[in-house]
């Protein structure tokens, strides 16, 4: 029997002996080419491609491994594990391998950013990663994804356990360079006492050229080998016309082991073999302990993605790798195992840990029609849920791609800095020239040495670092607070607010408003006014709609209801507009409008009426939240004033007002009144508004900064800069500390970087500092800068 090749289909010749296994077994293969593609997409983690086809790939052509691989990422059937839609186009996060500075992002950004169709692009060097959006009618992914290789580097969609099997092998290679450049650092120093020193006594001529070869031989593959990680980097800078961190590093070693071969194939001059191994051991050194202090500050987001397990089990009990869940999938989950993708608890009812979201240690219990997200523990229910969301489009997921968005938004000092610190090596290049030239002049014997020195030491490494590492860490540490930046400003501005304006229904109090009072003032019934009132509340997302949820009944419906944000819901029955909501939009058409609102109790929130008549009052009561006043007095004791904006104008407002002691108290403001109170305000004031509603979208989104509930609406959510997973208002207050020590700590990793550099300059120049020196100076000054930054990940521990 023939058989058919699993790859494109076509029959399998005799004798063919091309084999891949693919999802756990053996599959033939009709020829090389299909057998070199499907070996790159098993070998690239793309496997889930012949789980998703739904007709066999065209015959392979044999092309170059590498350009194939990228080709894949075309696939619709495999974007739709890591691709997103975005507002203009598709978005990917990437994961990088090979950048190492300010300069490499810069690059990559500046290029990208040429391109036809590409929308944005940002990098982060902390994370090595980076944020691409792009247009699929003018531009394909790999061909973006082709620039960054030729520019030689290495992108490929991220995924949290490829990046960390790719940092690994990354710093596995690292250890190799670093243990070759020990081993010939310690041989060459022995060597270079013996001859300095003449330790052996008078040496003769010939005796130090054999300790010069021997030492030639040891520097060599430290040169080749150790230091290529520097070269590289180099000539990726030089190719795109740009200065890098490490051209001053490799113009150091390349000049200096050039000079000491030409000293010993020639046998005159001096040799500096051991400062050429020497230099590479400690540069080595500090880049292996910086990548590890960065990948500690850039691992909190990227753990986030391990908590979703591989498997889940579906309703029928058969396994399926969690990652190709559907939207309406039905799915079983345990007691102890983990939400395996975003849902809706459809039977069962449990208390889930969701602790990894919000920093809430205790579980919430959820029910029937309760949403729940992947990565969280369920508890001790056996619970069954309908997935919502794919696996890309998760609140994990988003998380993700929201800190990443936030730690690739530059402030304008970082911005500074990396432009700094570019012009800061064309100017270290040109003092180390004008350096040679002095000392070739004067002391030719230590012109070499000192124009190393001065390469080495100044290297501006340590500014490149300072704002990256520190946003990084402090984001991390805001997302293990339970609270998500989905704007890169949040740091920046969050240190200059000095205005607070915050909602009252469901921010300030907690949104579990109960119904406590109804009174009627018409032929209805309080049984039929509360019925009317529910099935009209039931198409409002509000935490008052909420309050009428045990009223509805199935024979009371409405037809055409309109919600009109701010003011109420009204609908047509029988042919006849009931209204509900507050007192002047339920009147509005009646035609004694003025003196039945002056007779109105400000006692009841929202009224029902009937053809314009008033039919019933309902009293409501939201307790205060746990928090609100820590919140309110501490803001105040900042010197910051609090106004609470709310669209309730019953006297609920005006006593929640009291009891926190806010300053201002703006009741009944529409939608639009709440914006154009903060365009109101004096252009001195920074606003931070807090809310949680439809209602508060437009002034969320018009805030120099704001903030939205976890419970509150999704419109809500997409309008603000910030969202608080977890309810707990003393969160923001720790988020304003963990801003303002960030800004310290900015400010201090600049402080010492640029002071370090305008310190050592002066001295290498002179001659006062030694290469060894040059060397161990630079690499504990980004060693130092990066150890600063971590300090912001203990904040909430």
């Amino acid at each position: 029997m023939t058989k058919d090749c699993y790859h494109c289909g076509d029959p399998v010749p005799k004798n063919c002996q091309h084999k891949v296994e693919i999802l756990g077994k053996i599959r033939d293969m009709c020829c090389p080419g299909c057998e070199a593609v499907a070996s790159t997409i098993v070998e690239s983690g793309l496997t889930s491609y012949y789980e998703y086809r739904t007709a066999p790939a065209e015959k392979a052509d044999l092309v170059p491994q590498q350009l194939q691989a990228l080709l894949l990422y075309d696939h619709d059937e495999i974007q739709q594990e890591f691709v997103r839609k975005g507002e203009n186009g598709k978005e990917v996060s990437l994961s990088l391998d090979g950048v190492s500075c300010a300069a490499c992002a810069w690059l990559i950004e500046k290029q990208l950013k040429r391109e036809p169709g590409v929308i944005t692009i940002r990098v982060n060097t902390s994370t090595h990663r980076a944020l691409l959006s792009w247009d699929p009618a003018k531009t394909k992914l790999s061909h973006l994804l082709s620039i960054i290789h030729r520019l030689g580097y290495k992108a490929a969609p991220f995924e949290a356990d490829a990046q960390e099997q790719q940092y690994h092998r990354t710093m596995k290679g690292y250890l190799y360079r670093l243990g070759i450049a020990g081993i010939a650092t310690m041989q060459v120093m022995m060597l270079a006492v013996a001859l300095y020193f003449e330790i052996f006594g008078d040496l003769d001529a010939e005796f130090k050229n054999y300790l010069r070869w021997v030492s030639l031989i040891f520097a060599t593959p430290v040169l080749l080998y150790s230091a290529l990680p520097f070269y590289l980097n180099a000539w990726r800078n030089l190719r795109a016309r740009t200065l890098g961190m490490d051209v001053p590093v490799s113009i150091a070693l390349l000049f200096a082991y050039s000079a000491s071969l030409y000293a010993t194939v020639m046998e005159k001059g001096e040799v500096f073999f051991e400062s050429i191994t020497m230099f590479t051991f400690f540069l080595l050194l500090g880049r292996f302990l910086e990548m590890r202090a960065r990948r500690q500050a850039a691992a909190a987001s990227a753990n986030l993605l391990k908590l979703v397990p591989a498997m889940a089990t579906l309703e029928d009990g058969s396994q399926v790798a969690a990652k190709t869940l559907k939207v309406s999938d039905v799915v079983t989950v345990l007691p102890g195992e983990s939400i395996p993708a975003d849902g809706e608890i459809i039977k069962g009812e449990t208390a889930i840990d969701e602790s990894m979201l919000t920093g809430e240690p205790m579980p919430v219990a959820r029910n029937v029609g309760d949403a729940i997200f992947a990565g969280t523990i369920n508890g001790e229910g056996n619970i069954v849920l309908r997935v919502t969301h794919e696996r890309q489009n998760s609140l994990i997921s988003n998380i993700v791609r929201l800190q990443d968005e936030a730690q690739g938004s530059k402030p304008k000092v970082a911005e500074v800095a990396d432009i700094v610190a570019r012009y800061f090596v064309a100017g270290i290049l040109f003092i180390s020239v004008c350096t040679w030239f002095y000392w070739y002049q004067h002391k030719p014997e230590n012109a070499l040495w000192i124009t190393l020195a001065v390469l080495v030491a100044t290297c501006p490494c340590a500014l490149s670092l300072a704002t990256p590492t520190a946003l990084t860490c402090s984001t991390s540490s805001l997302g293990r607070l339970g609270i998500l930046l989905r704007r890169g400003h949040v740091l920046e501005t969050l240190c200059k607010v000095n205005q607070l304006v915050i909602d009252k229904t469901g921010t300030l109090t907690e949104g579990n408003v109960r119904l406590i009072d109804t009174s009627v003032f018409n032929t209805y019934t309080k049984p039929q006014a509360l019925m009317h009132a529910a099935a009209l509340e039931q198409f409002a997302n509000h935490p008052i709609a909420r309050a009428f949820n045990g009223y509805r009944h199935e024979t009371c419906q409405f037809d055409h209801v309109e919600n009109v944000i701010g003011s109420g819901l009204k609908g047509i029955r029988d042919g006849v507009e009931w209204r509900i909501g507050k007192a002047d939009f339920v009147l509005e058409h009646h035609p004694d409008k003025e003196e039945l609102l002056a007779e109105c109790d400000n006692q009841y929130q929202v009224w029902l009426s009937c053809d314009t008549q008033l039919v019933a009052g309902f009293k409501l009561d939201d307790p205060i939240r746990e928090g609100s006043t820590e919140l309110i007095k501490q803001f105040q004791s900042a010197g910051i004033n609090v106004t609470m904006l709310t669209g309730d104008n019953s006297a609920s407002a005006r006593i929640v007002a009291d009891i926190l002691g806010v300053n201002e108290l703006v009741a009944g403001a529409s939608p639009e009144g709440k914006l154009n109170y903060l365009r109101r305000l004096d252009k001195s004031k920074v606003a931070l508004m807090i809310g949680d509603g439809v209602n508060d979208a437009p002034v969320l989104a018009g805030a120099h900064l704001s903030v939205a509930m976890g419970s509150g609406t999704d419109v809500a959510k997409s309008s603000a800069d910030m969202v608080l997973l977890g309810d707990h208002l003393s969160r923001i207050l720790r988020a304003r500390e963990l801003a303002l020590k960030t800004r310290k700590i900015i400010r201090e990793n600049l402080a010492w970087a640029l002071g370090y550099n305008l310190i050592i300059l002066p001295l290498a120049v002179a001659g006062l500092v030694a290469p060894y020196i040059a060397v161990v100076g630079m690499s504990g000054s980004s060693i130092i800068v990066v150890s600063n930054s971590l300090r912001l990940l203990r904040e909430n521990d």
